[in-house]
């Protein structure tokens, strides 16, 4: 167990905040000029990539040529083959595509080594994640050149891979201008492209310093006046830049010290064992420190020539049974590594003890960020909050982990592990207790009465909190999650609640610093139930209501864990210094755990029934109930009766001010988060979807996913219906949601930001509604979480599909799998790179009943036959990264499982997957009408023609009032439907489905275009969001549903209704 000494924040922690600083005021003031000590004076550092950020290709080549027998230095002399006509330069500047270079080098290599060689082989390694990850050193060394306000460049021969991206497997927020030969259309060493890359820095030679590992590379960067660093081994360059920048840019080892005394170790047969397994035979001294954390199972930092090593060992003297169980550590580690969470990577386990004295295992250094401090000083709420939501996101990929693929499933006990932690506890701290403390009794006494039924058995850590997790250095993801001998298979909310220890504890406390004397609010720290409703969304899983039983359990355990450190203290066992002024703890942590035990009895107290049922009477109007309406007379309202299970839904709630509190709260946050993250940022968004990156999702968009998932704003769009146990939603009614869903209206990226956005919602209330536990695990899950997004493939463009019996892609069985083939096109989304599944539509059975035909089925994006034809545009508008496709499936074999429900069900699920779905679009275009109305009431009172301001122009006023009105007409419509749904369900509401699907396309398009006419040729512009809403205005009288349709069904559905009053027949004349 390591609880960790938590008085100052890392080394590593307090350059990260100076650089935040320090950049913005470098940005603020001008860029920083660097004078070294000899006279220079720099500002920018330019990097090369390959041989300086990255192994170079020609290092990828060496190895590679020597796994497969290829004669060394083939892959070299077809690099430098007829030079700049060559195909590797000519590729480099983007005048080959990735196929026509590898056909081409193909032929040049065989040439070469008269052989076939894989090149295809060579060239999926060298873009390999494998060997493109950024050298540590590197990434520190840029950290600190931009901690001191001085610029840096990339400046790269590269070029594009087969999907139209670049290939610069680097995190381009590290750099102030990125310069690549690909798309300049000219490579190193021409000079023009360091002058392109100087112009933008805005640098004359003098003040860059260039690097790179390639000699006439370096010649040219000098000859224009450039400094120039030839990288040969990184660590040596850093070292060469510190000298002529004059400022330190490598960190030490943070949070390490020299070995105390009482953890000393042999180093001399530690270093042996070491070269014998690592296989190095260099003579340098061996570098041992000891780390400040770590109390229970000591650990060591070890270099060992270019190896960087951590060392964990059992500490010395008898220990407490079970305990320090360093071989279950390396164990868990080795199977979850393979299995995708971020952990060290482990090396060896030795369990001699004649070697050091005690068992030990070796992992790789994983350098990075540890946060001491949870309330992380200095940063930025938001950051506060990615960091927060970061910690959860790990806690749910280690809860995920599948035991039996893993090997895992024999690691611990299945079932009771509370119950067994409870006495595993127990009997630790009774070996340890050195006086009797009143709240242990009790606990010991509560504990096992008041067990909760475990639901689920997981990988649990034990010992999950922030300074556990090693962190990137420049944005919040987690690198590593450390310090697993508490690791075992049990109940994971006992690890949510553990991490949530410091929400309760002082920030003068001095084992484990925590923030309870601190608003969290202001600080942008989800609270307790914030975190544990955050694990929950996103393990898509019910919120749990006893928390406080998890808290109390979590302090108990602590406090026992203190009483053993306290104990070995005596003996001069624990290895940590505080160790020893820890009497005093396990007393303060058992009175919280009580504390917690008390909140609990209450709870279970409030939710026992009264002895007298409460009764509270429900109907669809949120007022009196209204008279009964005549028999076979249908009363206006087309409000149907509400059945006694549909009666808790609750009534017609026509403004924001009648959402429930808890609902109004989350109404409130949003209004917030659109008005302080989205509109602010909307320019940038719309730069990004024109510019050349527009096919890669924007980072921003992402960043604002994390923020709105922290802030519990996720997910809000599946309804209570189809959710009842809100596993994997908000649990919102339609009519709650269609008030937030009017707010994401209001701009075109909100949606997404939330996981608010079309096709993924219906595909994901398709996958909630029918889909089986495999498809869920697969696809449901990955796509609640914002991972994944999806398309849906049903509209053919030889058939009018408006009527979806018309479609004619066919889905085949064949051996045992199911083959399509079929043309379709406008497949929203599709040409995002994320994209991973598409739900498509198409016919097992021609000769079926009519509605009988249809099947869907789930395609992996990645199964071949797949061909994207091109993109399609509205109005000239791409809609970037998603867009719309015209798209090829030819002979795509696909698993039987992956159908849907069956064969035969394809209008089935269509139509239900158009239920709450079919009317989110409806609910948008409100939000869309309500801006578009606002910006042209804050234009007509600022702008003036004809000797006037606009809003004194009866014509302006006049399209003012008549969007109003519309508006609210389109309004009250489309929350009668929505409530319809929720208290009828969504056939009995089909009549007013069809009716808002007629009226709000409309009426958005006439409130939008009032709106552009008031604004004049600025309002044809995308400086502002008018042109784009009045696009999808116009395009929805299509893509959902055309109009006709819905007068069709109107009408039919009208012409059925007899229980109309009808005037009487006029008489014949």
């Amino acid at each position: 167990m390591s609880i960790r000494c938590l008085f100052q924040p890392s080394a590593l922690h307090w350059a990260w905040r100076t650089t935040a600083l320090k950049s913005t005021l470098g940005r603020q003031q001008g860029v920083l000029r660097w004078t070294h000590s000899g006279g220079h004076s720099y500002r920018a550092v330019i990097f090369d990539m390959g041989g300086v950020l990255i192994p170079s290709p020609g290092t990828v080549a060496a190895e590679w040529e020597v796994q497969n027998h290829i004669p060394s230095g083939t892959i070299l002399k077809a690099l430098i083959r007829d030079g700049d006509s060559g195909p590797w330069m000519r590729f480099m500047r983007g005048e080959m595509t990735t196929e026509g270079f590898l056909e081409e080098f193909r032929r040049l290599c065989s040439e070469i080594a008269k052989t076939s060689v894989p090149v295809n082989s060579f060239f999926s390694l060298l873009t390999s994640e494998q060997v493109t990850k950024q050298f540590p050193v590197m990434t520190q060394a840029i950290s600190q050149i931009r901690a001191e306000g001085l610029q840096t460049a990339v400046l790269t021969n590269n070029f594009y891979l087969s999907n139209g991206k670049s290939f610069l497997p680097l995190d381009r927020k590290q750099f102030d201008v990125v310069v690549e030969s690909c798309s300049e259309g000219i490579c190193k060493p021409d000079p023009r492209i360091y002058q392109l890359c100087l112009q933008r820095l805005g640098l004359q030679p003098s003040e860059a310093i260039f690097l790179d590992d390639l000699g006439q590379n370096l010649k040219a960067a000098a000859s224009l006046g450039i400094h120039t660093i030839k990288v040969v081994q990184p660590e040596a360059a850093v070292k060469e830049l510190e000298a002529l920048l004059g400022l330190p840019l490598r960190v030490g080892i943070p949070n390490t010290r020299p070995v105390r005394k009482t953890m000393e170790i042999p180093e001399d047969a530690l270093e042996k064992y070491l070269k014998g397994l690592l296989g190095t035979h260099d003579t340098g001294p061996m570098e041992l420190l000891q780390f400040d954390h770590g109390q229970s199972n000591p650990t060591y930092y070890v270099r060992l020539a270019d190896r960087q090593l951590v060392l964990r060992k059992k500490p010395p003297g008898t220990l407490l049974p079970s305990a320090h169980a360093i071989e279950r550590e390396f164990k868990i580690m080795k199977a979850l590594g393979n299995a995708g969470v971020p952990v060290p990577t482990v090396l060896d386990l030795c369990e001699d003890s004649s070697i050091i004295g005690t068992p030990f295992y070796l992992m790789e250094y994983c350098p990075g960020i540890i946060y001491k401090d949870p309330s992380l000083p200095g940063l930025e709420p938001s950051q506060r909050q990615a960091i927060y939501a970061a910690m959860n996101q790990v806690l749910c990929r280690i809860h995920s982990v599948d035991l039996q693929a893993t090997g895992l499933d024999s690691f611990g006990k299945q079932g009771d592990y509370i119950l067994r932690q409870v006495q595993t506890w127990t009997k630790q701290y009774r070996a340890a207790e050195t006086s009797s403390i009143p709240a242990m009794e009790r606990l010991i006494q509560w504990l096992p009465l008041h067990i909760p039924k475990q639901q689920r058995t997981t990988v649990v850590h034990g010992d999950f909190r922030l300074d556990n997790l090693i962190f990137h250095p420049e944005k919040a993801e987690v690198l590593a999650v450390l310090d697993w001998e508490l690791s075992t298979l049990g109940d994971p909310f006992a690890d949510v609640a553990y991490s949530c220890l410091v929400h309760y504890l002082p920030s003068s406390f001095p084992i484990l610093r925590g923030f309870r004397d601190m608003d969290v609010t202001q600080l942008g720290i989800p609270t307790m139930e914030e975190y544990f409703r955050m694990y929950c969304l996103q393990m898509g899983i019910p919120p749990i209501e006893n928390c406080n039983f998890y808290m109390a359990f979590s302090f108990f355990r602590v406090a026992a864990i203190l009483q053993g450190v306290y104990k070995r203290s005596l003996t001069g066992q624990a290895s940590s210094a505080i160790a020893k002024q820890s009497g005093k703890f396990p007393e303060f942590m058992a009175e919280l755990a009580w504390d917690f035990a008390i909140k609990e009895g209450f709870r279970v107290f409030k939710e026992m029934p009264a002895s007298k049922p409460l009764v509270r009477s429900y109907h669809a109007w949120a007022g009196s109930r209204p008279q009964r309406t005549p028999a076979g007379v249908r009363s206006s309202s087309t409000v149907a009766a509400a059945s006694p299970s549909q009666e808790t839904k609750g009534g017609l709630i026509i403004s924001p001010e009648g959402l429930s509190p808890h609902v109004r709260k989350l109404y409130d946050r949003l209004l917030e988060f659109m008005k302080q993250n989205v509109y602010p940022l909307e320019p940038e968004l719309q730069r990004h979807q024109a510019s050349a990156d527009r096919w890669s999702p924007s980072p921003l968009i992402e960043d604002l996913k994390e923020k709105a998932k922290a802030e519990g704003l996720w997910n809000l769009f599946l309804p209570l219906e189809t959710d009842p146990e809100k596993k994997y939603g908000a649990g919102l009614t339609n009519v709650e949601y269609a008030h937030l869903c009017e707010v994401m209206g209001m701009s075109l990226y909100a949606p997404e930001i939330f996981n608010c956005s079309a096709p993924d919602t219906g595909n994901m209330e398709l996958l909630v509604r029918y889909g089986t536990e495999e498809q869920k695990a697969r696809w449901l899950v990955p796509l609640l979480e914002g991972r994944i997004r999806s398309c849906f493939a049903m509209t053919e463009p030889q058939v009018a599909s408006s009527d979806a019996s018309n479609i004619e892609a066919s889905i085949r069985e064949e051996d045992g799998s199911y083959v399509i083939n079929g043309h379709k096109w406008w497949i929203t989304g599709i040409l995002d790179p994320r994209c991973k599944l598409c739900v498509f539509m198409g016919k097992t059975d021609p000769q079926a009943p009519r509605h009988q035909q249809q099947s869907i089925i789930l395609v992996p994006m990645d199964t071949p036959g797949i061909n994207v034809i091109r993109p399609l545009s509205v109005y000239g508008l791409e809609d970037p990264p998603g867009g719309h496709g015209e798209v090829r499936f030819k002979d795509v074999r696909v698993p039987k499982e992956n159908i849907v429900l069956g064969p035969g069900r394809g209008f089935e699920i269509a139509q239900g997957r158009l239920g709450p779905g079919r009317i989110h679009h409806c609910m948008r275009l409100i939000g869309h009408s309500e801006r578009a109305l606002s910006l042209m009431k804050t234009r007509v009172m600022s702008r003036i023609a004809f000797g006037k301001p606009l809003v004194e122009h009866g014509t302006i006023l006049a399209d003012i009032a008549r969007s109003r009105v519309d508006i609210e007409q389109a309004r009250l419509l489309v929350l009668k439907a929505a409530h319809l749904m929720d208290v009828a369900g969504n056939k009995a509401a089909a009549l007013e489905i069809a009716m808002i699907k007629m009226v709000a396309p409309s009426m958005a398009y006439q409130v939008i275009d009032r709106a552009i006419q008031a604004f004049g040729a600025a309002g044809l512009s995308n400086d502002y969001p008018l042109a784009p809403f009045l696009a999808w205005a116009r395009a929805l009288r299509f893509a959902d549903g055309p109009d006709e349709v819905h007068r069709l069904t109107v009408a039919k559905m009208e012409l059925r209704n007899h229980s109309r009053l009808q005037e009487p027949a006029a008489p014949r004349v």
